[in-house]
């Protein structure tokens, strides 16, 4: 059984930071792009960043300076490191895997809430 089981929502004040994780289990296939994705109440869920298994990167605009995704691929883990939040990064974060030929799999977290509030 397949999972991606992340780690590291919460609570922060506007300007802090927060790291995400997300570590996949049970994927029989090679892991291809790993993403993070969000979703703020309301609203449709959204790209955040992707990394290949090659290491590049494509970040959305909105987080472009601010959010740092990368990869252990010995792990299997994707993270995502944000800093300089903002009361509008608040949202429902998740980690998203593509595996098999041509990541033909399609993968999802059940999200991690992260919350900037002062």
């Amino acid at each position: 059984q397949v999972q991606l089981v992340e780690s590291g929502g919460g609570l922060v004040q506007p300007g802090g930071s927060l790291s995400l994780s997300c570590a996949p289990s049970g994927i029989r296939f090679s892991i291809n792009t790993m993403a993070w994705y969000r979703q703020a109440p309301g609203k449709q869920r959204d790209l955040v960043a992707t990394i290949t298994s090659g290491g590049i990167t494509n970040y959305a605009d909105s987080v472009k300076g601010r959010f740092t995704i990368s990869r252990d691929n010995a792990k299997s883990t994707v993270y995502l490191q944000m800093n300089s939040l903002k009361p509008e990064d608040t949202a429902v974060y998740y980690c998203n895997v593509r595996a098999g030929h041509l990541g033909r799999y399609d993968y999802w977290g059940r999200g991690t809430q992260v919350t900037v509030s002062s």
